[in-house]
């Protein structure tokens, strides 16, 4: 895709009438409705400044890039402004702003659209386009400035291949030259990484230096740096608002500074590792290159990132054992009973998945608070979850499947993995003033030694008294639920499963169901919930999928396509196969499958279907105490939802159709 295609004459403010930040932000986001980029203007101005108080995207010489990537909006798009006067923008260089460049991605934008914006964000670097760009008079003249430019840096890396191809024989020669790696990254990943990027190459060939550097964009990890070109590297340049793998680069000199800095100081940056300025950098196993990471994303942000990292390594032992439980089950019913080698084969290895899940759990939610270090009091505390019941009336238990008789459990898991991570995060606090002579003794003994210590008296004398006498309080109240209460679980369940299709509410309602699963795998009350959530997911890519098939004025032709394979995604319990369509219409698209799914799990509760696998959507209906009934709860929820959300939206232009 040509930067052309991100840019329309439509999306152009040749003159801004605004003469303060605020009202230029409104201006350019009327625009942004009026076009058809972005549905919801209220919604996309609060994340454009959401994105502005993390820090100024006025980069600096007359040049600003506010953006965002969300669901409000509906397409790929870079909207040029320029203001004669200039705006007061807050820009690093404190300097007013004349030309602006603001960026919209949706939540579902496809490479080649990414590809294009970091193209375009690149070429910003170059002050002659720039300087151009401040004396068009029309939105054709700056289409025709881009493409000349594009064109160009494409010549350019052409000749440059064909230069090394040639020199391939002489490669001594190249060797010798200086090399300098680093890694760009932002938090939207969308314009500044890819600056941060061209300008350092630039700044490294005044120089005479290969530079190489690795991009963690919106479009993921690009140009990954390899261990031969860390190893040959003279130094390291990390220009980068978020995380990064740092422990790659142990004993190399290395420059740790934010995105906007390898835009506008990229010349220093090199200068500093060509002068050995730099720092060595040691590791000691962290990986973050932004310990204020949890800072700014809030509490509330920290704590589910945190939460999502054991969810995520978690569920594949969930799903696997869960699965393989239920099967099972099933030939013990039907094809040998309880002493068939079939199901003592398959329920062992069932058993054996399930009783690393809550130590997988807690282990990774530390290991994301508290790097490597971390990881093994978080496994050790998952694991006495599942194995203690407490200092007070409970002993050690040699077997975890089969002897645990009232353990912490799931409740338990998530409690130690938050308190280990912590605990390792205060431990580096407090030997942070170590002799630097003394620094590998904190990974080899210091953190391991103390992190079990207090891991397992907490656990012991604390947390498993506590959370085993909350899971079993909480176990006796669901297996005791009777048909009405159990219909308005199930019900919530379910609805929350279709507010934002894999989002927080999403994976609450879907671990609330599979810590129940998990904490009893041969609960009927547990059964249902996790058909409840089940069926909660199928409703949405189900209703999207029979909206564009019998409502197709209703549709463009490429939803009319995606909804095609919606009915395996909605059969295989993959709910974020409708998340295109919410993005682009959420308003009509969301509630109809609240209702929709609400309606299902009502359903699953009323009826009592349980279904004993913690996922595969319809493929594990023959696990289902109620085979038929789970089939008519999913298509009954489905068709509420899909007739309504057929209704309710208004036909595409006729255009769109075809």
């Amino acid at each position: 895709m040509k930067i052309k295609d991100i840019l329309a004459p439509e999306s152009m403010i040749m003159a801004l009438k605004a003469t303060n930040k605020e009202d230029a932000v409104k201006e350019m986001a009327d625009l942004e409705v009026k076009t058809g980029i972005v549905n919801d203007e209220d919604e996309f101005i609060k994340s454009i400044w959401a994105r502005e108080n993390e820090s100024t995207t006025g980069i600096g010489d007359g040049i600003a890039m506010p953006h965002a990537r969300n669901k409000t909006i509906n397409k790929a798009r870079v909207l040029f402004a320029k203001s004669e006067q200039g705006i007061d923008y807050n820009s690093l260089d404190g300097q007013p702003v004349h030309l602006f460049f603001m960026i919209t991605a949706p939540d579902g934008a496809d490479n080649t659209h990414l590809q294009a914006l970091a193209k375009l964000s690149g070429l910003l670097i170059d002050p002659d386009l720039v300087n151009a760009l401040k004396k068009a008079q029309t939105p054709e003249e700056v289409i025709q400035l881009f493409e000349n430019a594009e064109q160009q840096k494409d010549e350019a890396k052409k000749a440059e291949k064909e230069q090394a191809a040639s020199a391939s024989e002489n490669d001594n020669d190249k060797e010798e030259k200086p090399l300098i790696v680093g890694v760009t990254a932002c938090i939207n990943g969308i314009a500044h990484t890819y600056m941060a990027q061209e300008a350092l190459i630039k700044a490294g060939k005044k120089r005479g230096v290969d530079v190489r550097i690795e991009t963690n964009g919106s479009e993921g990890v690009k140009d990954k740096l390899t261990a031969a070109e860390i190893s040959r590297a003279q130094g390291v340049v990390i220009a980068s608002d978020k995380k990064v793998d740092m422990p790659r680069f142990d004993g190399k000199p290395l420059i740790s500074r934010p995105v906007v800095d390898g835009i506008n100081k990229p010349d220093e940056l090199i200068d500093d590792i060509l002068n050995s300025k730099a720092s060595v950098y040691h590791s000691n196993g962290e990986k973050s290159s932004d310990d204020s990471d949890n800072a700014k994303e809030g509490v509330w942000g920290s704590i589910y990132k945190n939460l999502m990292n054991g969810v995520s390594h978690m569920l594949p032992f969930v799903i696997g054992g869960g699965i393989l439980m239920a099967i099972s089950f099933i030939v013990e019913n039907y094809a040998g009973g309880p002493k068939s080698p079939a199901f003592i084969f398959l329920n062992n290895a069932g058993n054996m998945a399930f009783a690393f899940m809550v130590p997988i759990l807690s282990g990774y939610i530390a290991e994301s608070i508290g790097d490597l270090p971390a990881l093994m009091p978080g496994f050790v505390g998952g694991f006495m979850a599942t194995v203690y019941s407490g200092a007070y009336g409970g002993a050690y238990v040699a077997n975890v499947v089969t002897n645990a008789k009232s353990p912490a459990g799931f409740l338990g898991g998530l409690a130690s993995g938050f308190i280990a991570g912590y605990l390792v995060v205060g431990l580096k606090k407090l030997f942070a003033k170590l002799p630097k002579s003394l620094e590998g003794m904190k990974p080899m003994l210091i953190y391991p030694i103390l992190s079990l210590l207090f891991i397992a008296l907490i656990m012991y004398y604390i947390v498993n008294p506590i959370f085993s006498a909350v899971n079993f309080a909480i176990t006796n109240f669901l297996n005791q639920m009777g048909t009405g209460n159990l219909a308005v679980l199930t019900t919530i369940l379910a609805a929350m499963m279709s507010i934002d299709m894999g989002g927080p509410f999403n994976k609450a309602a879907y671990v609330f169901a599979s810590g129940a699963f998990a904490n009893d795998p041969h609960s009927t009350v547990a059964a249902v919930m996790m058909a409840a959530v089940m069926v909660g997911g199928m409703v949405p890519p189900f209703a999207t999928a029979i909206g564009t098939t019998f409502f197709k004025n209703k549709y463009t032709l490429d939803e009319r396509r995606a909804g095609l394979t919606n009915w395996i995604l909605g059969f295989s319990f993959i709910t974020e196969g409708a998340i295109p369509f919410a993005a682009a219409d959420p308003g009509h698209v969301l509630p109809s499958c609240i209702i929709g799914s609400a309606v299902g799990g009502a359903l699953v509760g009323i009826w009592r279907i349980g279904v004993p696998a913690p996922h595969g959507g319809l493929w594990v209906s023959p696990l289902a105490n109620h085979i038929l009934l789970y089939f008519v709860a999913t298509i009954i929820g489905s068709i509420v939802a899909g007739v309504i959300l057929g209704l309710w939206k208004k036909p595409v232009d006729k255009q769109d159709q075809k």
